[in-house]
């Protein structure tokens, strides 16, 4: 049985492709014989309680420059789809949250990747902290005493938004630094939530690993190793991508979230390691499939697909 897939990602014209996790999926979704629609999230149309969305059939091909061809935009009910991936990136805002309501009213019957409920309830920031034990120290509050009082107890810390993407507005203060002030004024004035303080873990020097969990298994991982004059190691900021193993800890912590990702039909998710510390559980739109298998790693895009058909009944 062939699938009808739908899409929901960013411009498809301005993605890179070689680093892409959306395209691999799309890829390994083409080569399986399913057909793939592509629509953006401002097409989504809430109508008299139906979901609909003007899409427009996608052919994709592994070739920079020339990696996609649409068809002619059709407007079509969304139920009508096997599969919907929820896939543009954050941020993670009001827009952002009322797509999951609207892919609410098609899934399950419509299996949306990953569940727009969870999705909504579980961002990458909050979800990690119901395990504080696998965590640094680690704050989130917007309030001035909390996070003096947090600094005092920790000396070096890192101050980063709660809802930020991609290694934004990612900041290292140390005990000493005069900058703190200024900073704290910024952060009031630029975002409205709350923010994440935790304390700075010096082995980020030696790599932030990304550890993917496709149906709540170990599927792969790559470590991401910041250039030597950044703290962050995202590889849209310059970091380095290098093959690696994991270790007894990441494995264990592995081990405790996979029961919660299952529960909540996050199929897709790509935890942050530094050292034997989680900081992150990425829901939304994780990445790292196509650096996992440039480097020798396993095929995480074709697993992904495996538990999909397998939901479906292929």
């Amino acid at each position: 049985m062939t699938l009808k897939i739908a899409v929901q990602m960013d411009p498809i014209q301005r993605i890179n492709i070689k680093g892409d996790s959306t395209f691999a999926l799309m890829l390994a979704a083409q080569k399986r014989g399913h057909t793939l629609a592509y629509y953006t999230p401002d097409r989504l149309a809430l109508l008299d309680g139906r979901l609909f969305s003007t899409v427009e059939a996608l052919t994709v091909r592994d070739q920079a420059g020339d990696h996609f061809t649409l068809g002619e935009p059709r407007r079509v009910a969304m139920s009508e789809f096997d599969v919907v991936l929820l896939r543009q990136d954050p941020p993670f805002d009001l827009a952002y949250i009322t797509t999951t309501h609207f892919l609410e009213r098609i899934h399950p019957k419509t299996l949306v990747v990953n569940d727009p409920t969870h999705v909504r309830n579980a961002p990458e920031k909050i979800f990690v902290t119901e395990f504080p034990d696998l965590m640094p120290p680690t704050l989130v509050s917007r309030d001035l005493a909390e996070i003096k009082a947090f600094r005092a107890a920790h000396g070096d810390i890192v101050m980063k938004p709660l809802y930020g993407h991609g290694g934004g507005a990612v900041f290292r203060i140390t005990r000493d630094d005069l900058n703190f002030g200024s900073l704290f004024d910024m952060f009031t004035v630029t975002f409205r939530e709350p923010w994440v303080i935790q304390k700075y873990l010096p082995a980020v020097k030696e790599g932030d690993k990304r550890i993917v969990l496709v149906d709540g298994e170990f599927a792969g991982a790559v470590n991401r190793i910041p250039a030597a004059d950044d703290l962050r190691s995202n590889m849209v900021r310059g970091g380095a991508a290098a093959a690696t193993e994991l270790t007894p800890r990441e494995r264990e912590i592995c081990k405790r979230l996979g029961p919660a990702l299952r529960e909540r039909g996050l199929l897709l998710v790509g935890i942050d390691v530094i050292g034997d510390f989680i900081t992150e559980i990425n829901v939304t739109s994780p990445t790292g499939i196509r650096a996992i298998k440039n480097l020798g790693g396993p095929d995480i895009a074709a697993m992904v697909w495996d538990v999909i058909e397998k939901k479906r009944g292929n």
